[in-house]
C-alpha cells in the first residue's frame, strides 16, 4: 500500500457556504497531499458533524478529497482530519478552547495552522 503524507493548512469551521443547516455543521479542511513522496496537489475535504454533538467524542463524517482520484487510504485520512479538527476546536483546542457549557455554536471561523500526518 502507498504511503500518504497530508499537510493540513487551514480549517473553516461550520461554514454556511458549505451546506450546513440546523441539523449538521459542515467544516472544510484545506491540505496538500503526497503519495509515496511525490506531490499529488492541493485539495479540500468536508467534515460533517451533528449540531450539538460532543466535539471530543461525537462522530465526525469525513468526506473524500475533492478532485483527487488516485489511490487513497480513507480510514487513515479520516483519523488525521479528525485529529486536526480537534486540535483546533474543543477542550484541547488551540484555536477555540471549549470546556463545559451547552448550546455553543460559532460559525465561519478560519484557523490557519499547518499540521502534518503520515499514514
Amino acid at each position: 500500500m502507498a504511503t500518504f503524507r497530508i499537510t493540513f493548512h487551514q480549517l473553516i469551521q461550520d461554514s454556511q457556504d458549505y451546506g450546513n443547516d440546523d441539523e449538521h455543521m459542515i467544516s472544510r479542511v484545506f491540505f496538500s497531499l503526497e503519495v509515496d513522496g511525490k506531490g499529488a496537489g492541493d485539495f479540500t475535504a468536508d467534515l460533517k458533524q451533528v449540531v450539538g454533538s460532543n466535539i471530543e467524542t461525537g462522530e465526525i463524517e469525513v468526506g473524500a478529497p475533492s478532485g483527487y482520484d488516485g489511490p487513497f487510504n480513507h480510514q487513515g485520512f479520516s483519523e488525521a482530519a479528525r485529529k486536526y479538527f480537534r486540535s483546533l476546536i474543543g477542550s484541547q483546542g488551540s484555536g477555540i478552547h471549549i470546556a463545559g457549557g451547552t448550546n455553543i455554536r460559532m460559525r465561519n471561523n478560519r484557523f490557519v495552522r499547518d499540521a502534518q500526518f503520515t499514514f
